[in-house]
């Protein structure tokens, strides 16, 4: 059997296991990834919010991304919630010595239920010092809103202007997740926009939306399957794109679920991967390599 890819997560545990860590984990899982961690944060946090969290001092953070990129050697990373604006310098200082390969940076600042998962100054550190050493970069609309200081995308043309703005930042790739719209001339129903940004230009996906609240964890379950597929050897485009039917799936599958007493998770264990294995080997093309 050959072996796995190693990717790396540097994110906040979540004790209801939809989300944060034991999202990305297990989505690296199903996608024939093995994943190492770095822990964050921990939060008290259930279907129905957080509760509460405490952060890891950035020190111990950076010790255990060291103590993986040592023996592990991952060929990708994701970053989720940092927590603090010292810890988000630290991991940035990381990825501009090159010591963070195929980066994938989610930029957790508010929980699915509205409570905040980031300390003062973690914005301007996220934009500042991590953002223009991502590989991709994968905010919903209202985390685009919050790194460029400005309102929600409310059309279509506000969420592709506000991927381009986050391009010019330094970001290769960006992805703005989860626009809301109405279908034009109002048949089929609401659609979720994603638009996909580089320098050269933009693409945007439109899918129904899908009828659940069990959609608890998506953004982190999205961010790790693009890192899975980076992992791979696949290109960004096509880790993109195979992340997006991934979480799709998650959701479809686990849309009638009843786990706790508010927003439910996605399904990870019922999906299938969908990235084609590119392990290493002496045809294979070398891991991480995107266009």
């Amino acid at each position: 059997m050959n072996t796995p890819p190693v990717a790396l997560t540097v994110a906040g545990s979540d004790s209801g296991g939809g989300a944060g860590i034991q999202a990305d984990l297990t989505t690296f899982a199903a996608h024939g990834v093995h994943g190492a961690s770095a822990v964050t944060a921990v939060t008290v946090q259930d279907t129905t919010g957080v509760h509460g969290f405490h952060l890891m001092p950035p020190d111990v953070v950076i010790a255990q991304i060291r103590a993986v990129l040592t023996d592990l050697r991952p060929v990708a990373v994701k970053t989720g919630m940092l927590g603090g604006a010292a810890t988000a310098d630290a991991v940035g200082a990381l990825a501009a010595d090159g010591l963070l390969p195929c980066l994938v940076v989610d930029p957790v600042l508010v929980s699915t239920s509205g409570h905040s998962l980031a300390g003062a100054g973690v914005t301007v550190a996220l934009r500042e010092h991590l953002l223009p050493h991502a590989t991709v970069v994968t905010p919903n609309t209202d985390e685009a809103a919050a790194l460029l200081d400005c309102a929600p995308a409310a059309t279509l043309d506000e969420q592709v202007d506000q991927a381009r703005a986050l391009v010019d930042l330094g970001c290769q790739t960006v992805v703005v997740t989860g626009g809301a719209f109405e279908q034009r001339g109002g048949a089929g129903g609401p659609q979720r926009v994603d638009v996909i940004a580089t320098s050269d230009g933009v693409r945007t996906f439109a899918s129904p939306e899908v009828a659940t609240t069990n959609d608890h964890g998506t953004g982190c379950t999205f961010a790790s399957a693009v890192a899975a597929g980076l992992a791979h050897g696949l290109t960004t485009r096509a880790a993109v794109e195979t992340a997006r039917t991934f979480v799709r799936t998650a959701l479809l599958h686990a849309a009638d679920w009843r786990i706790g007493r508010g927003r439910g998770p996605v399904s990870h264990v019922q999906t299938q991967p969908q990235t084609q294995t590119q392990t290493q080997t002496q045809s294979s093309p070398p891991r991480g390599e995107h266009a």
